[in-house]
Formats: structure tokens, sequence, C-alpha cells
């Protein structure tokens, strides 16, 4: 444990009754609480904050895998959460998802990693075969120059292959509960070496009916294993997770992202067909002298296909996801971010990591799927205070979807008028 214990969290009643703990410190106004349901509720407990990834004593490869990767400061989450599980302490971090908690634990295991070890250091579980994948990556992507072995467990692939490339060595190992409670038991994973265990998505996981393969992973894990754990909302499961298997955690509580849409003017262009969407971008191109543009599409197949769609017709695009590699992207985001090329079209992967300044105009050439990525995409950190505008495409089955970001955000999305160019 590190020298900075951190005081217990409180739980309590609403009559003010202590249930658990000490009281929780005070902090400049970034205290926060959940409540638990039954009249409990849980406080932060750790005040720090970190604003910079330089700040953080991380190393020299790792900062670099970070940057390359597109962050350009830490999110909410990262600054409060970084620090106390690189200081050794076991650590519960609420946080809601899209607030950039995979990066946290992500660099968090990376940095506490022996290189000089190829054995099996941090273990990760994951609710999900998709999640688990994506957090693969997103480890990939960040300890790129590090050279980390990052191997992904879940159901519906080769046992034999998952054996075969743990006995190799690797750094860190994710995946799902039942995949990972099977390696531990053939003793393909061997875990004397495993200091940091994290818990991703721990109500959901506990809401799927994982907690008796969780219970047994711990099992085979050494006994002063560092836990971090990560949830969206804290139900009574998780913390009965947390009194059972850690020591004095530190807690720590994050509001989603300040986002906003304020000074965002928000527009929509009906395209009746998804065919014809390619021409009013193109007329939109030639309308617009635009100091730099973000074209967000759904799948990295779209980005490939609208981009060289695009180039055939001479206009200078860059694009990027997450299927190429890490100095292929290093690349593009520094020529964007340098302003040598003005249009950048990617996918909702790349959005959170995202924030150049001078992109005044944002194209949803394909809504989000998912309402939480739209203020992702056109939102702006209020303290930039930045004005932008925002354009969406929406075809006839778009319009529903249109109407319930509206209504989520209370906010206002109307046709765009001739005069768009003056807004931008």
């Amino acid at each position: 444990m590190a020298d900075q214990q951190a005081p217990d969290a409180t739980v309590q009643q609403q009559d003010g009754t202590v249930v658990e703990g000490a009281q929780a410190q005070g902090g400049e106004g970034e205290m926060t609480s959940t409540s638990l349901g039954d009249g409990l509720t849980v406080e932060s407990n750790w005040t720090e904050v970190t604003e910079t990834f330089d700040a953080m004593d991380l190393r020299e490869d790792l900062l670099r895998g970070i940057y390359s990767y597109g962050f350009e400061a830490p999110s909410a989450i990262q600054q409060r959460g970084i620090k106390p599980i690189l200081l050794g302490n076991d650590t519960i971090a609420q946080a809601q998802s899209g607030t950039g908690k995979t990066a946290t634990f992500a660099i968090s295991a990376l940095q506490k990693l022996d290189m000089d070890r190829r054995e099996t250091q941090a273990l990760i579980l994951s609710p999900t075969r998709e999640l688990a994948v994506q957090t693969q990556k997103v480890i990939l992507a960040l300890g790129d120059y590090m050279g980390a072995a990052v191997h992904c467990c879940v159901g519906g692939t080769a046992v034999r292959d998952d054996i075969r490339i743990l006995q190799e060595g690797v750094h860190i190992v994710v995946g799902t509960p039942g995949r990972i409670w099977d390696m531990l038991g053939r003793n393909a994973i061997r875990t004397e070496s495993v200091g940091l265990f994290i818990l991703d998505e721990a109500d959901e996981m506990l809401s799927r009916g994982f907690r008796d393969q969780i219970y047994e992973v711990f099992r085979f894990l050494p006994e002063k294993v560092q836990v971090a754990l990560f949830s969206a909302t804290m139900p009574l499961e998780v913390l009965e997770v947390s009194r059972r298997f850690m020591r004095d955690p530190v807690r720590i509580l994050v509001k989603r992202d300040e986002l906003t849409l304020e000074g965002i003017k928000q527009f929509y262009v009906a395209v009746e067909k998804e065919e014809w969407k390619f021409g009013t971008l193109c007329d939109l191109y030639e309308t617009l002298t635009i100091t730099q543009a973000i074209i967000y599409c759904n799948t990295r197949r779209k980005v490939d296909w609208l981009t060289e769609k695009m180039r055939s017709k001479d206009f200078t695009v860059s694009a990027m996801h997450g299927d190429m590699d890490q100095k292929e992207r290093e690349l593009i985001m520094r020529e964007f971010r340098s302003g040598s090329s003005r249009v950048l079209i990617t996918t909702d992967l790349l959005a959170r990591g995202i924030d150049v300044q001078q992109v005044s105009l944002v194209i949803n050439y394909d809504l989000p799927t998912n309402r939480e990525n739209y203020i992702h995409r056109i939102g702006r950190g209020g303290r930039f205070g930045r004005k932008g505008v925002a354009i969406n495409f929406l075809t006839a089955g778009d319009v529903r979807y249109l109407r319930d970001i509206e209504q989520f955000y209370s906010t206002q999305i109307e046709e765009m008028p001739m005069d768009v160019a003056d807004y931008v």
C-alpha cells in the first residue's frame, strides 16, 4: 500500500448515520456522492487531481503511445484515477462509459509492468467479448512503443490457441470471466506475478450473473494482489465484492465529463436516400471555406469508402480508424493538428481522443448509433468556450434518432440555412 493512505469511504444513511468506515475527507468542490438505494450513499475519498499526462511521472515510451493515440489532456477520471492505482491503492472508480475509464486502467497497468519479465502481471475482466477485444486494442495501441504483449481470452475462440499464446508469455491478459476462469483452471495463466487485477464494468458483470466466476478467479490470485474496480453504478453487489476482496479502497466518483453543446450551432440536412449523402457532402465542401472539419461515419468500411470517393473527386481528406496501425494514426493526427490536413474522416472510436482547438465544423455523415456519442463528437469542453457548427445528414429512418438526441440533450437541431457558411 502507498504512503498516502486514503481514508475509508463513508456509507451513510439519509439520516446521517454512518454505516461503514470513517468520514470521507473534503476536497476542492470535487466531492461527489452516489445513492445506493435503501437510503445509502457512498462518497469519494480521493481529491487529488493531476491535470496533464506529463505530470503523472509516466515512462517515456508510454507517454509517446498516449500522445500518438490522439489524447491531449486527461479526462476527469484519468486526472483522478491513474495516480492512486500507480501508488498501489486498491481503487473503486465510478464513472459512466464514455468518460475515458478504459485508458485510465490501461495506462495504469502499462506503467506498472516490468518489461524484462514476460509474465502475466495484470489481469482484466470485462463483461462482454466485444468490450474485451476493444480493451485489448486500446492497451496495445497505448503500449505500442513499450512492446507490451497483451492477449484477449474470450469464448468462441480456440482454447488451444489461448493456451499456446499464454504459455509463450504475455504481460497483460484481458478477457471474459468464463474463459479466464477456464484458463486459470488449466494452469495456462500463471498468477504468481499478477500484481494488478481490474474489474471493468463491475455492475454489468454482476448483473449478467458472473459473480460466482469472479469469486473463483479471486481464489487463483496472490493474496496481496492490487484490485481496481470500475463501475457505472454502485449497486450493493458491487460494494459486497469490494468489501470481500479490497483493502481500504480509494473511492473516486466522477460525474459525466463536462461537455457542453453551448455555442454549437446544430443543423440537419434532409437527404432522401443514403446514396445522396455523398453529393450533399461535395456541395458543402464547395460552399464552406472550412478552417478544419471532422466528418464522422459509423463504420471503418464507410470511412475507407468515403475517403476514396472524396479523393477521386480531388478533395484533399485524411482518414483515421482503429484498424490502422499506430504509426499511421500518429502521422495523420500530427498533420491534422498542424493544419496541413484540413478534413479528417473518422469513426467514433477516436471521437473522444480528438480535441483539436481549431475544429469549427463537425459533419455527422452518419448519425451516431449511440446518443451519448453525439456529445463526444460535437461537444466542447466548456472551459474552452469555443464556437462551432455541427451538420447532421438525415435520412428518413434517422428522424426518430434525431428527435431522441434533441430530447436527451434538451437541445434544438434546425434545418440547415442557405447562409450556413456565415456561421463557421
